[in-house]
């Protein structure tokens, strides 16, 4: 055993079915093949993600420590055991990059807490690249993960999002489970200023990719059927003129 802490690897995935090295650089599969311990949200599906990466790596010599929503706080400082005893460690989202819009945040600020190099590792980030194709102003934008299920408290959500837009020439983005995907455009086109310009990203990086941005008053005469497939939505009341 040594005294020096062993580094916190954030190591990203790939967004849906695609093969890892066509999105990631070879450097993430070099870091894999020296990690042992793992924080993640699922077992099977992280499992499912290194072989992907490194299908010789011997499957039972990984240990892992599941961070989710049955995931006690008072538990996460002893995820990180491996680390200060001086392996390395992976943290692991469920899809794109760990930390963002990702319950692993918890774990990167203990690791600063306690003195352990966090090292984030270069891969797909939905949110980056939905932000990225929409030609909204990628200068200033906001994340607001998901919006209220009520209809009454997601119509409220979204108009004072459009008001931000307007006011601060801020692109506004968001995420829905993906099944109510095709109710959240409905909600949208009926809600929205025709003027306001939204961006629908969905399945990113993947070969079904589509990705538009168009105002409002398009989208009420495009028929588009995005169900279960995963998206952003991002929305900007007027373009930015530079």
């Amino acid at each position: 055993m040594t005294n020096e802490k062993g580094n916190l690897y954030l190591i990203p995935v790939t967004l849906g079915d695609v093969d890892p090295l066509e999105v990631m650089p070879i450097s993430i599969k070099r870091v894999i093949e020296n990690v042992n311990h793992y924080v993640v949200e699922n077992e099977k599906t992280a499992r499912r993600s290194i072989k992907s990466m490194v299908p010789e790596k011997e499957q039972a010599i990984l240990e892992f420590s599941l961070i989710n929503k049955y995931t006690e706080p008072s538990e996460i400082p002893s995820f990180l055991a491996p680390c200060l005893a001086g392996h390395p460690m992976g943290l692991m989202s469920e899809a794109g990059v760990p930390g963002v819009a990702d319950p692993g945040a918890d774990v990167v600020a203990i690791a600063h807490e306690k003195g352990i190099k966090v090292i984030p590792l270069v891969g797909p980030s939905s949110i980056l690249m939905a932000m990225m194709a929409s030609g909204l102003n990628g200068q200033n934008f906001a994340f607001n993960g998901y919006l209220p299920i009520d209809g009454k408290d997601r119509k409220r959500k979204l108009i004072e999002l459009e008001q931000r837009s307007r006011q601060e020439q801020q692109a506004q983005s968001f995420i829905e489970t993906p099944y109510r995907n095709n109710k959240m455009i409905e909600t949208l086109v009926a809600n929205l200023h025709p003027d306001t310009l939204l961006c629908i990203a969905c399945d990113i990086s993947l070969p079904t990719e589509f990705i538009k941005t168009q105002p409002i008053s398009q989208w009420k005469n495009s028929a588009i059927d995005i169900h279960k497939r995963p998206a952003i939505f991002i929305i900007q009341h007027k373009v930015i003129s530079f």
